[in-house]
């Protein structure tokens, strides 16, 4: 596996989730497998949970890790061509990424969306050009439009605490402060259509996912009718896709509170379990009581960021060419 992005790059779902829990029985089995080798870590963006578990994974794996924050204590980087490069940003991402690239053996990025040029995002620009010019793997830790580890540790806690064969997941907007990026719930969105549930989509007009994600999910944009029989509930707030009108890009469309996930919403599915990738805005997107009681799945989720990192680095490393060590193929 040279990029990880999508859910197609992972192959059967099944296998993937199998080794999953193979790898949570024995966190530390295929150190041979990372030993000598380097991810090196990019963030373009802050992290909490993406950071310590992907880097915690690499460790598992007994791989060498290097953590580069760009925008703290690295020269600022033009990710642009033809510009004249006259203002605050001393280097051009084309010639540093090679030299990334000349340090390790697999690249990690973290990158947000802009939400200011759509066409620029979803062209996944600045990720391309590290697989284009790096040399070597690349696995998304999020950016400016998917979050597949996200997704893939998603499915692991679904698979996880779910009480029936084919559960019905709704994937829910809430209300936010700010202008978010679509990366969560379009990765959610590809992912659940991969996986064997019914997958239901509920949010205001206007906040219509790219079809590419969405694909054949049911839309229901009356919340009650979406949380109605649903064993999870994911809520996730973003701003709008453009997808029907590309100016309204990146905008805050509404902040309806009636959309915040509370006791009320709760009551009205079977007994779901409520999900969130964290960090997330209590009172806005779920209350205290919600997000406190036993039927939230929030803490084992983000612990299963280190299980579906460790999956694909373990897929990487395996894919990587022979390299000699001491002397000996």
């Amino acid at each position: 596996m040279r990029t990880f992005f999508n859910v197609e790059d992972l192959g059967s779902l099944q296998a993937a989730l199998a080794e999953a829990q193979e790898i949570k029985k024995d966190r530390f089995a295929y150190q041979q497998l990372g030993k000598n080798k380097t991810l090196l870590m990019i963030f373009f963006n802050n992290s909490l949970r993406t950071r310590l578990s992907t880097q915690k994974a690499a460790m598992n794996l007994g791989m060498n890790v290097i953590v580069l924050d760009v925008n703290a204590g690295a020269w600022k980087l033009e990710t642009e061509r033809g510009v004249i490069m006259d203002g605050d940003k001393s280097e051009h991402l084309l010639e540093a990424i090679p030299v990334m690239g000349s340090y390790c053996d697999i690249i990690a990025i973290r990158s947000f969306a802009g939400l200011t040029n759509r066409e620029f995002d979803y062209a996944e620009t600045i990720v391309n050009q590290f697989v284009q010019y790096s040399g070597k793997p690349v696995v998304a830790m999020e950016t400016a439009t998917v979050h597949p580890l996200q997704a893939f540790a998603d499915l692991i806690t679904i698979e996880e605490h779910k009480s029936v064969e084919r559960p019905k997941v709704v994937l829910t907007w809430a209300p936010h402060c700010r202008a978010l990026p679509q990366a969560v719930p379009n990765s959610f969105a590809q992912w659940m259509n991969a996986a064997d549930v019914d997958f239901v989509v509920s949010h205001p007009e206007g906040y219509e996912l790219d079809p590419k994600f969405v694909g054949g999910a049911r839309v229901e944009y009356d919340q009650r009718k979406a949380f109605e029989g649903a064993d999870f509930i994911y809520a996730k707030n973003w701003s709008c896709p453009g997808v029907t009108n590309p100016a309204e890009y990146g905008k805050i469309l509404s902040k309806d509170m009636s959309w915040t996930v509370d006791a009320e919403h709760m009551s009205w599915t079977n007994n779901a379990k409520f999900m969130h990738c964290l960090p997330v805005r209590r009172g806005l997107i779920v209350t205290d009581d919600v997000i406190e009681s036993k039927n939230s799945l929030v803490i084992p989720e983000a612990a299963n960021r280190e299980i579906s990192a460790q999956v694909v680095l373990k897929r990487v490393l395996e894919s990587l060419p022979s390299v000699a060590a001491d002397g000996i193929l």
